[in-house]
């Protein structure tokens, strides 16, 4: 089953000393493109977080904010950032030697400042987070999931019915072109007969050995027989359950070849318009697959 690149997923969880709050956005990419925003003092979690993420997701542009916050009346542990303290402490005592102020810098001053007191979130914290992150973060990704999977099965509700159109098109044109050489003859037969009046008799040796070498010019046996398979290789993996967003937009390079092919060699008129339409409905099914994981 084919999944779409495009998805939103958004919850917050509790439990222990700790609420995590995820939200997940997912938009079509190239390949798998992952942003993510974590909580000051989670950076120890974040390589954790990204695997977890690309064990799932195999493609599409991944915007993740996680917010860890201690639950009320949790306890916090702080930390004193003694080296930013004491730098602090010396240019704020130059500055006063520098201006000539009377105030000596004060505690409240030196806190103020920032950095130097930090809750206790690395390190040990993270370890102890981590159990319930991973819950929350799994649950939210089985969210999004669901909906890329929703999304996905519309895509595959309009890309199985273009595929049908192209099937019928494809059996439309190899019946076209089944008695090619049988046609060229007798086209040709006619126009001889046509430009000599009668007057010459006609070799149908001959003839039919320019029919054979006429037909064999404009047979398209071969890629009818090669774009068949690639219908049927792009329903497989539609219904294959890893991503295949990938290999479908290769078949559908395939198959653009093999219809450019056929428009290249066919001789009758109604069949090169049937490639036209063709044309055209592919174009419609790589613009939907742009969106398939």
């Amino acid at each position: 089953m084919i999944r779409s690149m495009t998805g939103f997923a958004a919850l917050t969880f509790a439990g222990g000393e700790f609420t995590v709050a995820i939200d997940i956005r997912a938009v079509n990419s190239r390949s798998l493109d992952l942003s993510l925003r974590l909580s000051p003092g989670d950076s120890g979690i974040e390589e954790r977080v990204r695997a977890m993420i690309a064990g799932r997701i195999a493609r599409g542009r991944i915007e993740v904010k996680i917010q860890v916050t201690p639950a009320a009346g949790g306890a916090v542990g702080v930390e004193v950032d003694l080296v930013r303290a004491r730098a602090l402490m010396a240019a704020l005592t130059r500055l006063r030697e520098e201006f000539a102020f009377s105030d000596e810098p004060s505690l409240e001053l030196l806190v103020g400042c920032g950095g130097v007191l930090k809750t206790a979130e690395a390190a040990a914290d993270a370890e102890r987070m981590w159990p319930l992150l991973e819950s929350a973060l799994n649950r939210a990704l089985d969210e999004l999931e669901a909906m890329r999977r929703r999304e996905g099965e519309h895509l595959a509700q309009d890309l199985r019915a273009r595929l049908t159109c192209v099937e019928a098109a494809l059996q439309e044109i190899a019946g076209r072109t089944a008695g090619l050489t049988a046609l060229i003859q007798q086209r040709l037969t006619e126009r001889m007969a046509l430009l000599t009046r009668g007057t010459v008799e006609i070799d149908p040796v001959r003839l039919a050995q320019e029919a054979a070498f006429l037909a064999d010019r404009s047979d398209i046996s071969e890629e009818i027989v090669r774009a068949g398979s690639h219908i049927r290789q792009f329903r497989d993996i539609m219904a294959a359950p890893e991503a295949g967003g990938r290999k479908l937009n290769f078949l559908l390079q395939e198959l653009n070849r093999e219809f450019n092919t056929m428009g290249s060699k066919i001789g009758d008129a109604d069949a090169a318009h049937r490639v036209v339409a063709v044309k055209s409905e592919l174009e419609k099914i790589r613009e939907q697959v742009q969106n398939v994981e």
